[in-house]
């Protein structure tokens, strides 16, 4: 076979299998057509090889079909692009998706831990039920709430900390389809807080546990709050699924909700550090309490001007193949 005069012959269609595989978007058209050429070269590469194993035009045509595959099998995407796309667009657009529920969950949780706070701390038998006598009493609130926040190291407390909330947060996101779990978490966390509260303001020390709680507390029930603002959406997609199936619905909320998932690692890690290395610590009172603010603020800022911004643009917070790293023919 006369190399050169194959070369000649069939010079067009080489070009163009490379030209379509370094292009960045395809038509179904082009799609197709690229099929077809990848087909045609690798029997002229055959060929090539069956007459000259290895030259320069063998390895050059082997080069443009590696390209050429990795259109239809799916190419590895700039991790730094995926991993900004994440934390810019489709994070803050799904917290912002569940900032109403958010919301509503958080005054469920104050007005039922509000509710057992002034039970418990204006009633000496409501009281003495729960903790029986006044040396119970005493010991809780001078000793046992406090050591709770220093009595371990404070990496190893923040660790278990983190633990113990991303498990009730998963609760939150995988059972809220049910109906009545997210609302059950909802109220036993805020009778346990309001209970506790009730106990320091029938001792006189309500600041004392006020300078306990809010540090880290603002952020990390807020972080309660988004889990089980996401269980209700995923619940609610189910009731009324509108034109889509139910199965269809909670799949679609289940995909941005992953994302929520994701974002709520990261929130957890951040109300546990606090938790563990500024709350128990020597700082004023004030100080301890504007990080927690601060820390609060920025997360509502994050998701109000990133997140409105990126909903308005039309993203939903899916979690996409896009998003995972992968990036193929795009028609």
């Amino acid at each position: 076979m006369d190399i050169d005069a194959f070369s000649a012959v069939n010079q067009g269609k080489w070009s163009r299998l490379t030209y379509l595989a370094q292009k960045r978007r395809l038509s179904g058209t082009e799609a197709d057509e690229l099929l077809r050429l990848y087909q045609t070269v690798s029997a002229h590469l055959s060929l090539i090889r069956s007459v000259a194993p290895e030259t320069a035009l063998s390895s050059s045509l082997s080069a443009a079909l590696a390209q050429a595959r990795t259109r239809f099998t799916g190419a590895r995407s700039n991790v730094m692009e995926d991993l900004a796309r994440f934390f810019v667009i489709s994070l803050p657009a799904a917290f912002y998706r569940v900032r109403w529920l958010t919301v509503w969950c958080g005054v469920f949780f104050v007005l039922v831990g509000g509710a057992y706070a002034w039970w418990i701390g204006t009633s000496p038998e409501a009281l003495r039920a729960v903790y029986g006598s006044d040396a119970s009493i005493r010991q809780y609130v001078e000793d046992d709430f406090i050591n709770y926040y220093s009595e371990n190291p404070a990496a190893s407390f923040a660790g278990a900390v983190w633990t113990n909330n991303a498990w009730i947060s998963a609760q939150a996101v995988a059972f809220g389809v049910t109906g009545f779990w997210v609302p059950m978490i909802l109220f036993l966390n805020a009778q346990g807080v309001g209970v506790a509260a009730g106990v320091f303001a029938a001792s006189g020390k309500l600041d004392v546990f006020f300078s306990y709680i809010l540090p880290h507390g603002l952020m990390e029930l807020t972080a309660v709050f988004i889990a089980c603002a996401a269980g209700l959406k995923i619940f609610w997609a189910m009731v009324q699924p509108g034109p889509r199936t139910r199965l269809q619905a909670v799949a679609d909320e289940g995909r941005s909700l992953v994302t929520v998932a994701l974002g709520l690692v990261l929130v957890l890690l951040v109300s546990g550090v606090v938790e563990a290395f500024v709350t128990p610590s020597p700082l004023p009172v004030w100080a301890k309490i504007t990080i927690g603010a601060l820390v609060l603020a920025g997360y509502w800022v994050y998701t109000l001007l990133l997140g409105g911004r990126a909903a308005r643009a039309g993203e939903t917070g899916d979690l996409d193949i896009n998003d995972a790293g992968y990036r193929g023919i795009s028609a």
